[in-house]
């Protein structure tokens, strides 16, 4: 009992220090906040927090790798609520861009994520979640023969990296209609990508 007790425990400090350093990351930017006042905000000591995250980089990694899921759940859930794998496709799509206008997601996701933990895993972290739900979508509408039969992965990669990229503008943008502009064009992008949709000049 004693061990399930500690346990419990640190997943409570854990958990306070995930929901603290969220907090604050978002409010001053990864570069502003210190573990000291981690640890202030959450009412534990530097040790307790050094026995769950080795350092501050850690801790953040921890706290994009939540919110990352969050986001990708979200996509999930607003795809899911629709039958057809087309609408799927575009709502997904569309609360993606959506989402990431909140201000804690443009600050942790995608202003401080990629400069602080790199490219390469800032990309890993997006292709668990956002970006697999991407695959599986466009996998169901070339099963289906709304799309043209073609490799996944590089389809993938090229729309995925097209919605990060609007993310990134639209986290740094004061354009009034920016999100409104950046979904039609989506739309159109989508649309034409259809089977049987007709080429243009």
């Amino acid at each position: 009992m004693p061990s399930t007790t500690r346990t419990q425990q640190r997943e409570v400090t854990r958990s306070a220090l995930l929901r603290e350093s969220r907090r604050l990351f978002a409010a001053k930017g990864y570069g502003a906040v210190g573990l000291s006042e981690i640890v202030a905000a959450t009412g534990v000591t530097k040790g307790a927090l050094y026995h769950n995250f080795a350092s501050k980089a850690e801790l953040f990694r921890a706290v994009l790798e939540q919110l990352q899921r969050e986001v990708g759940d979200r996509v999930a859930a607003a795809a899911a609520a629709h039958t057809d794998p087309w609408t799927q496709l575009m709502v997904g799509c569309e609360t993606f861009l959506t989402t990431c206008t909140g201000p804690e997601i443009q600050r942790i996701m995608l202003i401080d994520g990629p400069a602080v933990l790199g490219w390469h895993q800032w990309r890993a972290l997006d292709e668990a979640t956002s970006a697999r739900h991407l695959a599986e979508a466009l996998a169901m509408l070339i099963d289906n023969g709304v799309l043209t039969p073609q490799p996944i992965e590089p389809l993938t990669h090229l729309l995925s990296g097209a919605m990060n990229e609007a993310a990134l503008w639209l986290a740094s943008t004061d354009d009034p209609r920016a999100l409104a502009d950046t979904t039609a064009a989506l739309h159109r992008l989508l649309e034409a990508m259809r089977t049987g949709s007709r080429d243009h000049p």
